[in-house]
């Protein structure tokens, strides 16, 4: 199976499935003497464990995270940082209807097709649980950008038909761990909570939109053909399980203005007047705010009766069992801030190599 690597230099490689005995990764490209707390990369897995709130799984995982190489002395050593969390909470009778079965709108079918052995406990490696991994990696990433001025900050948008009407310059991001959607409006926070717990009741799922404001990102960061950071932003946000749609800047309400509207009127110190660009232009970051929405569908796994199919292509009826969310968004936006994170510290990273090479006097 290809595809378990993401990044050019800071790299993260991953292992595990959702019902094995433990899920893990390789950091590769994190630069030596950077000090690492393991208690914050802890809290970022925390935020997104399940069974912290009514309103998520109650699988009851502690996601203790055990480090095997690349740390000495609380710093990086330069070398592959190993890591592992072992799975405790498996529940695999839960899945054997799926055996022979296929779920409406999960990979089941196609990773039966394309492996011929699928693990279907879980989901197997298209678990979300295999996104634990991605926060440890983005745990470390935000820790080496410390020594840079960026800063990551995703919140809850939207939860069906409940939205933010507010731009997020006027948004108090201190409010975004004061509730458990992890919307920075708290009056709208108490009313997805209520909504999302109807939803459950009802044996459904519903959908919603994050939304991720990256600042003190310098000017330059970027490659201007295949490796655009807008694209490579992309690219991570549609990895994440149930992510249908990713918009930067002005995004799809940008096709409704004029150009003479939308351009971003130059200060003279290089900044703009407006910001409908998202902070990128060419591919290359432009210094203002990066700001992206990424929109996830309901959950698919619901607690009622569906038609599908199985492997002989019958015709079978499949109800959900277990333990799931309904509604993604409230664990997601550590993903989202995680993912990012890995992408902005490879671009620094990136970027460093290409000042070097100048200096150097190689282009």
């Amino acid at each position: 199976m290809r595809g378990n690597t993401f990044g050019h230099i800071f790299q993260l490689s991953t292992y595990g499935e959702s019902h094995g005995s433990a899920i893990g990764g390789i950091i590769q490209g994190c630069p030596s003497n950077i000090k690492i707390n393991i208690e914050e990369v802890k809290q970022e897995l925390n935020r997104r464990r399940p069974g912290q709130s009514k309103i998520v799984t109650q699988r009851k995982e502690p996601d203790d995270v055990i480090f095997s190489s690349g740390l000495f002395e609380g710093k990086t050593t330069g070398f592959p940082m190993g890591f592992q969390i072992i799975n405790t909470n498996q529940k695999s009778k839960d899945y054997d209807h799926l055996k022979d079965n296929f779920r409406p709108s999960h990979a089941d079918y196609v990773y039966d097709k394309k492996y011929a052995n699928r693990d279907y406990r879980g989901g197997g490696r298209s678990s979300a649980r295999e996104t634990a991994n991605w926060v440890v990696g983005g745990a470390i990433a935000k820790q080496f950008l410390k020594s840079t001025p960026i800063k990551i900050n995703a919140f809850v948008s939207s939860v069906g038909h409940l939205k933010l009407s507010m731009p997020y310059p006027e948004l108090h991001f201190d409010n975004i761990e004061k509730n458990p959607v992890r919307c920075p409006d708290l009056n709208l926070a108490t009313k997805m909570e209520q909504y999302i717990k109807e939803i459950r009741k009802q044996g459904d799922t519903v959908g919603g939109v994050i939304q991720c404001v990256v600042s003190g990102v310098p000017v330059g960061l970027g490659e201007p053909i295949f490796n655009k950071l807008h694209a490579e932003l992309a690219k991570a946000m549609l990895t994440i399980n149930a992510a249908k749609g990713f918009e930067y800047g002005s995004g799809f309400e940008g096709t409704t203005m004029k150009g003479s509207q939308h351009n971003d009127v130059f200060n003279l110190d290089g900044s703009t007047k407006t910001n409908h660009s998202g902070g990128i232009q060419g591919g290359i970051s432009t210094g203002m705010d990066i700001y992206f929405s990424v929109a996830f569908k309901p959950v698919a796994t619901i607690m009622r009766n569906q038609k599908s199919i199985n492997k002989e292509h019958q015709e079978t009826v499949i109800q959900g069992k277990g333990r799931h969310d309904p509604c993604v968004v409230p664990r997601a936006v550590p993903i989202v801030e995680s993912l990012t994170a890995l992408v902005m510290a490879d671009f620094v990273l990136i970027n460093r190599t290409h000042q070097e090479n100048l200096n150097r006097g190689i282009q």
